[in-house]
């Protein structure tokens, strides 16, 4: 009890210590009002009405009740310690993505930074890891992904074969964790072994429940159980590195093996390779990426197309019709994808109605006015996805699940979001995308399944899920 009243008061000097910082950084060179809004009670903020929003399945209202309110797109508001300027619609969007390092920066909460030495030490925001993401981009592309599409399906056969097969109920996301994450350790650091997988994934999940709390190092805390976590998958990442590098040395390893071995036989323009705990970090970070949203995504598709059985019959059509040109036994390919039109239609409508991630955080670096308000250096920024996924001026009928929105042109620039925009949109969307069609065919073509929990609701925490995981009733295909 004693323990609890003392993360309590740091918890409260912590915040309290934000919300001064907050004001301070009010102070602007720059005319021009400040946005309208209302921080709310004093060191909350506003933090309780937005969590309650999220736990009701409905995080959008908290956004469009506050545009109706002030009658404006952007206002301010207080949440989970930190002052924040909302930017939201289309213009906001395309206003934040397109004056990446001119006018803002990205920013991540303490708890995330804390949790990433070579954060601390560098930034995510500096010229140095800008060039890494580059470099991750360029591994990434499509032409470079095309050998992993035959990768991700035999994990997926054995997926569906451990965990799905002659079940009668499943919990969804239960499963589809297990697909990304082995995915995941198979394509960048080619972890196969799945005792081996086993032995990641307990403390991988502790790393991701304390990526979001109140950052206060306590033994029993959330976030002391996620920096112990981390700390062992960092020291385990480290020994192979430090394996790998003695294995391409003695022509052991593949240079085009993983994602690995690209990072460690890179260089920059000055001749200068990634230091060995960088490299870890970086591994750590494209685990949470690879993992954590597709497999938010993949539930989620899984959601909807239990509740919409005409959206699940052309899906199917058009899995069958792929999985009946193949032989026995042969993986899916390139050309195969590509044939996914529809299937990937939906997943998007998908991601426009419940995105993986509802929101990105930035910081101003300069002053800047924005629609006539003032925006002071060092504020905060938060962009919402639902402030255009859910908006009828962008989309009209926006509770209508409605695949063709993606048809021809698609939508409007800036309107779908689901994996950022500009120079920092996420580099990894093409591989989500292979992942989350392999997943779509291998389930598809076995079952068709129901909602044991009808009205089960969506929630975020801090990914987009069903509240219980999403367990399902299984119907297996005849033939």
């Amino acid at each position: 009890m004693e323990l609890f009243y003392v993360s309590l008061l740091i918890t409260l000097f912590v915040l309290l210590v934000s919300l001064l910082v907050g004001y301070k950084n009010k102070s602007s060179t720059t005319p021009g009002p400040f946005p309208p809004g209302n921080t709310g009670w004093p060191i909350v903020g506003e933090s309780l009405e937005f969590l309650s929003t999220v736990k009701k399945g409905h995080p959008e209202r908290f956004i469009f009740d506050r545009i109706a309110k002030y009658s404006s797109l952007i206002f301010r508001t207080h949440l989970l310690g930190e002052p924040f300027a909302v930017f939201c619609g289309a213009n906001a969007n395309k206003f934040l993505f397109t004056n990446e390092n001119k006018l803002v920066q990205c920013w991540c909460p303490s708890s995330i930074t804390k949790l990433f030495p070579s954060v601390t030490q560098t930034s995510f925001l500096n010229e140095e890891i800008i060039k890494k993401a580059k470099l991750m981009s360029n591994f990434l592309r499509p032409e470079a992904l095309q050998r992993y599409v035959g990768i991700m399906d035999d994990i997926a056969r054995r997926n569906f074969a451990d965990g799905w097969e002659h079940k009668k109920e499943v919990v969804t996301h239960t499963l589809v964790n297990k697909y990304t994450f082995s995915t995941a350790c198979r394509l960048f650091v080619s972890i196969e072994d799945q005792q081996h997988v086993d032995e990641f994934a307990e403390p991988f999940n502790l790393f991701l429940s304390g990526m979001y709390s109140i950052p206060v190092n306590l033994p029993g805390t959330t976030f002391n159980k996620a920096m112990k976590a981390s700390n062992f998958i960092r020291e385990q990442l480290i020994s192979i590195v430090k394996q790998r590098k003695i294995d391409l040395a003695q022509g052991k390893a593949s240079p085009n093996q993983d994602l690995l071995s690209h990072m460690l036989l890179t260089s920059d323009e000055n001749g200068k390779f990634i230091p060995e705990l960088d490299i870890a970090d970086m591994i750590l970070g494209f685990l949470v990426g690879g993992h954590d949203n597709v497999s938010s995504a993949c539930t989620l598709i899984v959601y909807y197309l239990a509740e919409l059985p005409e959206i699940y019959q052309g899906v199917f059509k058009e899995q069958m019709g792929i999985a009946n040109s193949k032989a026995l036994g042969e993986l899916l390919n390139w050309d195969d994808i590509q044939k996914m039109k529809y299937s990937w239609n939906v997943a998007r409508e998908v991601l426009r109605i419940a995105p993986s991630i509802l929101s990105g955080f930035k910081v101003a670096i300069k002053d800047f006015m924005y629609n006539g308000f003032s925006i002071p250096k060092g504020n905060k920024l938060y962009w919402s996805t639902n402030s255009t996924h859910k908006n009828p001026e962008c989309f009209p009928e926006p509770k209508k699940f409605d695949p063709s929105r993606f048809e021809g042109s698609g939508p409007a620039p800036y309107t779908f979001i689901p994996f950022g925009g500009g120079p920092r949109i996420c580099p990894g969307q093409e591989y989500a995308r292979l992942e989350i069609l392999v997943f779509m065919h291998h389930l598809v073509k076995r079952f068709k399944f129901e909602k044991i929990i009808p009205d089960e609701k969506i929630v975020a925490n801090p990914i987009s899920i069903p509240a219980k995981g999403l367990p399902i009733r299984l119907h297996p295909h005849k033939n």
